[in-house]
């Protein structure tokens, strides 16, 4: 497997950012990792970050390179700082960059397939916000898409979720966050407005503040008939249970 820290120039964020990206590699002379390389442009995973985090944090805190290896999976991990996915009122316009401008540029980079049936979507916490809003917004560009311990039901969350280090930081995304409701930064909205979704899986540990709000997410997809595949174990908000999850959610992956 390669691992590449790519430092780019981003058009839609007016600045340099970074991903991080690791490309399967078939390396039968590594001793303790197996690799694939099944020829071809690979099959690739958007896998996005949470809010005190970057593009690095999965590779520093799971073991989602050896896993990836195992499966001849490529992995994209982007760089958002604390943007909730969105295109934010009062900064950068991050849900552009990362619905539009980030597929385009890392497909241009690397050998990564543009097939939706092999383009997948995850991400943790604000993350796993992201990882559905994406898949909701552009069902039609994703094989499936996974949230661990995600803020899924976020109209709801914001009068709950204070940041002391980032005081003003749902007025400086979304303006008025008390009118999230019923918009397209809204998942429960998103989800009846859909006429097709991806596979979806919804993973968050019982004893995480963050398991009503995964439990409403999964119970609205019932209500509306649209299949959920859940894992609601024990388990709070941290890397322990992400790095055991991440490994369901690749199992889970359509990738055969």
């Amino acid at each position: 497997m390669a691992r590449i820290r790519c430092d780019f120039f981003s058009e839609a964020l007016g600045f340099g950012t970074s991903m991080t990206v690791l490309l399967p590699q078939a390396a039968a002379g590594q001793i303790g990792v197996s690799g694939r390389d099944g020829g071809g442009d690979f099959p690739v995973l958007y896998l996005l970050h949470g809010l005190s985090d970057d593009d690095t944090i999965w590779t520093r805190y799971t073991a989602i390179e050896r896993y990836a290896a195992q499966l001849g999976l490529a992995v994209v991990m982007p760089q958002v700082h604390r943007s909730f996915y969105a295109d934010e009122v009062w900064g950068r316009p991050y849900w552009t960059f990362i619905a539009e401008e980030l597929p385009r540029v890392a497909r241009g980079f690397f050998r990564l397939t543009d097939d939706p049936a092999r383009t997948f979507v995850a991400g943790l916490s604000m993350g796993g916000y992201g990882a559905f809003k994406l898949a909701l917004r552009h069902p039609e560009r994703f094989g499936a898409a996974a949230s661990l311990s995600g803020v899924l039901d976020i109209a709801s969350r914001v009068a709950d979720i204070h940041r002391p280090e980032d005081p003003r930081m749902w007025q400086r995304i979304f303006d008025d966050p008390a009118a999230l409701a019923g918009t397209g930064d809204d998942l429960l909205y998103l989800l009846g407005q859909a006429e097709a979704v991806p596979p979806l899986y919804v993973a968050c540990g019982t004893e995480d503040p963050l398991y009503s709000s995964g439990v409403r997410f999964a119970e609205e997809c019932g209500a509306r008939g649209i299949p959920v595949t859940t894992d609601f174990s024990p388990g709070e908000h941290e890397w322990g249970y992400w790095d055991a999850r991440i490994r369901d959610v690749l199992a889970w992956l359509p990738l055969s």
